[in-house]
């Protein structure tokens, strides 16, 4: 029953508003075709740079993956020389001709490196789970940035339109107060009230109009179209309270945010690291193939030789070289997890922040709800009380400057209440596209 009576008064504030508010961005005729708030993620998505930037670091992490596992494969090479000797060495020796061809083809295939292939294999595919993790990233903030300029246009566009029906309705009273004071019913000094007031909404309407144009930009800015273009977005006049509580938040949070993932991989790679570091404890160990001909005629066909090694090499001491630099790396590794450990307390206080700022914001709107229908009553009973001249122009005025607030209050926090959830979700660690 609770539900479906905020349903019905949220349609009927959504009649209100069309009542006071004739037309917003999302309405004006010949405007263009009004974006939703899908088409503007997808839109900004499309067009950031440091997005494209990340992508391009994924494919660069990857292509180092698959440059590291070229690694484990032996390596071939091959060489052909030609050597002219002087007439005087070709006497002296009688090994040596005038002429020499050499050909040479080796191989070198690794057998054992003291587990440095395999560790730097894995190190290539942290960094690349680094990467995809930092794309991941970038694409929240931008969703985040998307949603909230979206949300901060239709805020300025609501508190411009409340600012001109407002300036709308003390014209009128004025004008009321003008045709009491020519016909002798009201004193000047209800006229001078009127006018001053008149003069104050003046300028509330310049100022809404400059915030609505600083939105646009702003939004324009991040989809990156020309700063002076049109902006024209579907409204989203409904609210849905958030169901979950901090708990469910916080250890959302904690399986979800980058920033922890990111966290872990650290931690892996910097134990990877130390077990690199390690690698000097063991011998290397390689197998090595050559194959020569040599001959007096290019195509070197006089003779050809041909041998295979298995060749271990061993630094085992170099003063203390490698045991600085495993404690070193174990340093690293405890450095990671204290990072880790940070990172987990900033995050569980920005889930806490966006979490109270969105139940405060909530809590706004179910009490300003109520407060509308009153002050709409109370600025109508106090205009007819004022024709019939048993309420003072000051009535009226103070009526309405309550009308006025109640709706701007409406409007702000109905509109703070949808940035501070997509700021709670994003601090969560989820891309909710509502």
């Amino acid at each position: 029953m609770k539900t479906k009576w905020k349903t019905l008064r949220t349609l009927a504030l959504s009649a209100i508003a069309c009542v006071l508010i004739p037309a917003s961005a999302a309405g004006e005729e010949g405007s263009g075709a009004a974006l939703s708030l899908q088409q503007v993620i997808d839109m900004a998505i499309e067009a950031n740079i440091n997005l494209k930037s990340s992508k391009e670091g994924t494919n660069a992490a990857l292509a180092t993956k698959k440059q590291s596992r070229s690694s484990f494969f032996p390596t071939l090479s091959a060489n052909y020389q030609y050597t002219r000797h002087d007439d005087h060495s070709v006497a002296k020796s009688v090994f040596t001709d005038l002429n020499e061809y050499n050909f040479s083809a080796s191989f070198t295939q690794p057998l054992f490196t003291g587990f440095a292939l395999t560790n730097q294999y894995k190190m290539a595919g942290y960094s690349l789970d680094i990467a995809q993790a930092n794309e991941q990233f970038v694409r929240q903030n931008v969703i985040l940035e998307a949603r909230s300029a979206y949300f901060t246009v239709l805020k300025a566009d609501k508190l411009l339109k409340v600012s001109e029906e407002t300036e709308k309705q003390i014209e009128a009273q004025k004008d009321v107060a003008n045709n009491f004071y020519e016909v002798g019913m009201s004193p000047l000094n209800d006229l001078l009230q009127a006018q001053v007031e008149l003069a104050n909404a003046t300028q509330n309407v310049i100022l809404a109009k400059n915030d609505l144009q600083n939105a646009e930009s702003d939004l324009n800015i991040l989809l990156r179209r020309s700063i002076n273009t049109p902006v024209v977005l579907v409204d989203i006049l409904d609210f849905s309270p958030f169901q979950d509580n901090l708990e469910y938040c916080l250890q959302t949070a904690e399986e979800n945010r980058v920033e922890i993932k990111m966290a872990n991989i650290e931690i892996a790679m910097a134990e990877k690291n130390r077990k690199l570091a390690q690698k000097d404890y063991y011998p290397t160990v390689n197998l090595t193939g050559s194959y020569y001909r040599i001959g007096e005629e290019w195509n070197v066909e006089d003779s050809d030789l041909w041998d295979i090694r298995a060749i271990a090499s061993w630094d085992f001491w170099e003063w203390g070289r490698t045991t600085y630099g495993v404690r070193e790396k174990n340093s690293r590794l405890s450095q990671a997890a204290l990072k880790k450990s940070k990172t987990l307390d900033d995050v569980s206080a920005e889930v806490k922040r966006a979490y109270l700022r969105t139940r405060a914001a909530e809590e706004f709107i179910t009490t300003v709800e109520t407060a509308i229908e009153q002050a709409e009553e109370n600025f109508r009973i106090n205009q007819e009380r004022y024709k019939e001249q048993v309420a003072t122009a000051t009535d009226v005025l103070i009526a309405q400057t309550l009308l006025s607030r109640t709706m701007t209050n409406y409007y702000s926090a109905l509109y703070e209440y949808k940035i501070a959830k997509a700021s709670l979700y994003r601090a969560m660690g989820q891309e909710v596209m509502e």
